[in-house]
């Protein structure tokens, strides 16, 4: 008989207790899988401060503290906009660390420019903010899913 082998959120969240370190999160395209996924864990009242959801472009510059200008400018999907995100639920909740995530899940939404699956992750910390943008394939389900895999995988990178 196999063993389940241990999820990422699982091992982020051994990682985040082991260090003494706090995580948030701001999750657009993801809808607050992320979240979901960090609050499966046991014991993740110890590390997880909380998260903001921010669909609208009101609620990323109202809640998180991201300039309008920067929306106006790159767009809500933009590198930007992702390291801002990041930096306002760091911010807001007093966390060592947060992930942010801005992207087109799809259907629809995409274009030319900004194609469904561009998500832009960002996870800052108090050393500064690092992103990638990332393009997936897929069902809006799948889009998620990898965008959240790629959130968490960052968060372990910077927990260690």
């Amino acid at each position: 008989m196999h063993e389940k082998s241990e999820t990422v959120e699982a091992a982020l969240g051994a990682l985040l207790t082991k260090n003494g370190l706090t995580v948030a999160t701001a999750e657009s395209c993801s809808g607050g899988l992320i979240a979901h996924r960090i609050t499966n864990v046991a014991g993740s009242s110890g590390y997880f401060l909380g998260g903001i959801v921010s669909y609208s472009n009101e609620a990323k510059s109202g809640l998180l503290r991201v300039d309008e200008d920067a929306l106006l400018e790159c767009g809500a999907v933009s590198e930007e906009v992702a390291a801002q995100m990041a930096e306002g639920v760091r911010e807001n909740f007093g966390a060592d660390l947060a992930v942010a995530v801005t992207g087109i899940a799809g259907p629809g939404g995409g274009s030319d420019e900004k194609p469904v699956g561009l998500v832009y992750v960002a996870v800052s910390d108090a050393d500064g903010v690092y992103g990638e943008r990332c393009e997936f394939a897929g069902t809006r389900e799948e889009i998620k899913e990898q965008t959240a895999d790629k959130a968490l995988g960052l968060l372990m990178e910077k927990a260690r």
